[in-house]
C-alpha cells in the first residue's frame, strides 16, 4: 500500500488497565478519522455492546472474538504460549497471517515482546528487537532505545539499536542525519561499563547515515543536542520511569505553588496557555505508544494506564509507521551499515556465536531474548 492508504490495525481490546472502555473509545476516535480500519480483538459480546452504546455503526471497526486475556500478573512468555486464544496473541496472529498490518496493545509489555518474538518473529538482520520511546527536548524530540526489552546486551545489540534508532529519527522526526549517542555516566571515554566502552569504540568507526557523538549523559537527553540515545533495556527502563516520576512531581510542585496564595492563583491565570502547551509536550498520550522495532509487521506497546487519546494516537501512529515502511527502512539501513554491524558481531565471542547457531531463529536465546528477560519486562 502506498502512503495515505487506509491501514488495518489489530487492537488488543482487553489488555489495558481500563479495558475495554478506553480501547473501544480510542478505536472509535481513530476510525472516525478515516485513516485506519480497526480489528477490535477480545470478548465479542462485551465489545459489541460497548460499540453499540457509542453509536459506532458504519465505522470501519470489526470485532474479532478472543476468549482469554493475558493479565499484568501473568508470566509473559508462558502466558503467550499457553493462552493461545488470548486477545493479545490473537491480535498479533492477525498481523502474522497478513490480515492486519500492525498490532497495538496496552497490556502486559513483556507479553507483547513475547508476541513479537514468538508470533511476529524478528525481521532479517535484527538480533534483538528494541522498544523505542520519544522524549520531548528543548529543540523538539529525541528517540531513546532500548526502553526495557533487553536487560542484558552486547555491543552488537547496541550497535543495531543505533542504526534502528537513527532510521526512526530520520523518518519520523525529520532528522536528515541523526546525531546518535551512547548513554553513560560521563562524557569521558574511560567512563561507563565494559558494554558502553566497547560499543563506543565500535560506533567511533562512523555510520554512513548518522553522526556518532560519543557518550551522552542523562541530562543531555532533554537538551536537544542529540537525536538518538542508545542504552541497554535495564538502563532505559530506569530512565523512563525516573522521568515519569520527575514529571509528575514537577507538576505537583507547580500546583502546590499556584495554590499557596490568592495572588499566585490570579497570576497563574495569565500563564494558562503556556501551562497547556507545556502539558501537551510532556503528555505521553500525544505519542500514543512505543514501537517495538525489529519485528515483522508493526507492533506498538502502550502504557497500561493509557487513555482514549493515547489509544487513538497509537492506532494512527501505527498507520504512519506503515506509510513510511519503517520496518523495511530498518532492514535497508542495517544492510547499508553491514560493515559496522559485522565489526560489532566480531566482539560477540565465539561461545555466544556458537550458541546462536545451535538455538536457531525461533528460539529466545542470545540471538533473541531469553524467557527470563521477557518475563522481567513490566
Amino acid at each position: 500500500m502506498g502512503s495515505g492508504a487506509v491501514r488495518t490495525i489489530a487492537l488488543d481490546a482487553m489488555g489495558g488497565d481500563h479495558a475495554p472502555q478506553v480501547e473501544v473509545d480510542g478505536a472509535v476516535a481513530a476510525a472516525r478519522t478515516g485513516q485506519v480500519r480497526v480489528l477490535l480483538v477480545g470478548d465479542q459480546q462485551v465489545l459489541e455492546r460497548e460499540l453499540a452504546s457509542r453509536g459506532a455503526a458504519g465505522l470501519p471497526i470489526e470485532v474479532i472474538h478472543a476468549s482469554q486475556v493475558i493479565t499484568m500478573h501473568d508470566a509473559p512468555s508462558h502466558a503467550v504460549r499457553r493462552k493461545t486464544d488470548a486477545s493479545m496473541r490473537r491480535a498479533a496472529e492477525l498481523v502474522a497471517k497478513g490480515e492486519a498490518d500492525a498490532v497495538v496493545s496496552a497490556g502486559n509489555s513483556g507479553a507483547m515482546l513475547a508476541c513479537g518474538l514468538f508470533v511476529l518473529k524478528r525481521q532479517p538482520g535484527v538480533d534483538r528487537p528494541a522498544i523505542l520511546t520519544t522524549f520531548p527536548t528543548r529543540r523538539g524530540c529525541a528517540a531513546l532505545l532500548d526502553m526495557g526489552a533487553n536487560v542484558d546486551c552486547r555491543p552488537l545489540h547496541l550497535t543495531q539499536f543505533a542504526v534502528m534508532g537513527a532510521t526512526f529519527a530520520r523518518l519520523m522526526h525529520g532528522k536528515a542525519r541523526p546525531r546518535v549517542g551512547v548513554l553513560s555516566n560521563g562524557s569521558e571515554e574511560h567512563k561507563g561499563t565494559e558494554l558502553t566502552r566497547e560499543t563506543n569504540r565500535i560506533l567511533r568507526r562512523g555510520g554512513s547515515s548518522f553522526d556518532y557523538l560519543g557518550y551522552v549523559e542523562g541530562r543531555d537527553i532533554f537538551s536537544g543536542e542529540v537525536d538518538v540515545v542508545v542504552c541497554d533495556g535495564f538502563t532505559g527502563n530506569l530512565v523512563l520511569k525516573v522521568t515519569e516520576g520527575a514529571a509528575e512531581t514537577l507538576v505537583g510542585f507547580l500546583k502546590d505553588a499556584i495554590g499557596a496564595s490568592l495572588v499566585s492563583k490570579v497570576l497563574a491565570l495569565g500563564l494558562l496557555p503556556a501551562f497547556r502547551r507545556m502539558k501537551q509536550r510532556m503528555d505521553y498520550a500525544e505519542y500514543g505508544g512505543a514501537p517495538l522495532l525489529g519485528v515483522r509487521g508493526g507492533a506498538i506497546i502502550c502504557h497500561g494506564g493509557s487513555n482514549t487519546k493515547a489509544i487513538k494516537n497509537a492506532l494512527l501512529g501505527a498507520g504512519r509507521y506503515l506509510d513510511v515502511d519503517l520496518a523495511g527502512a530498518i532492514g535497508q539501513a542495517l544492510e547499508a551499515e553491514r560493515a559496522l554491524v559485522e565489526a560489532a558481531r566480531g566482539h560477540a565471542g565465539e561461545g555466544a556465536r556458537e550458541h546462536e547457531q545451535v538455538t536457531g531463529e525461533g528460539v529466545c536465546a542470545p540471538a533473541a531474548v531469553s524467557d527470563g528477560a521477557v518475563d522481567e519486562l513490566s
